[in-house]
């Protein structure tokens, strides 16, 4: 069996066609492809690890920051309803 490997010109598809009966006998997407190689691969998934690290730390400090305000209005309404209580 002979082979004979092309590629899309409309999207960059691999076909391995098969010589004797013109049909198409692999395709492999551009995605694929991408996907074999295994450094572009990692670099991926360390750019994703610094974006969700970064988003991580920027709640964080989000948080950190609102939370003297949060502690503030929690005390007072312990401190209103104990008034209340000893009111009444």
């Amino acid at each position: 069996m002979k082979e004979l490997e092309v590629t899309c010109p409309c999207c960059q598809a691999r076909l391995t066609v098969d010589v004797l009966t013109s049909k198409v006998m692999r395709t492999r997407l551009p995605e694929a492809e991408k996907a074999r190689d295994p450094w572009a691969a990692a670099n991926e998934k360390v750019r994703d690890r610094t974006a969700q690290t970064t988003d991580k730390l920027d709640r964080a400090l989000g948080d950190e920051k609102s939370k003297d305000a949060r502690l503030d209005d929690a005390f007072e309404k312990a401190r209103d309803k104990w008034r209340r209580d000893q009111e009444g």
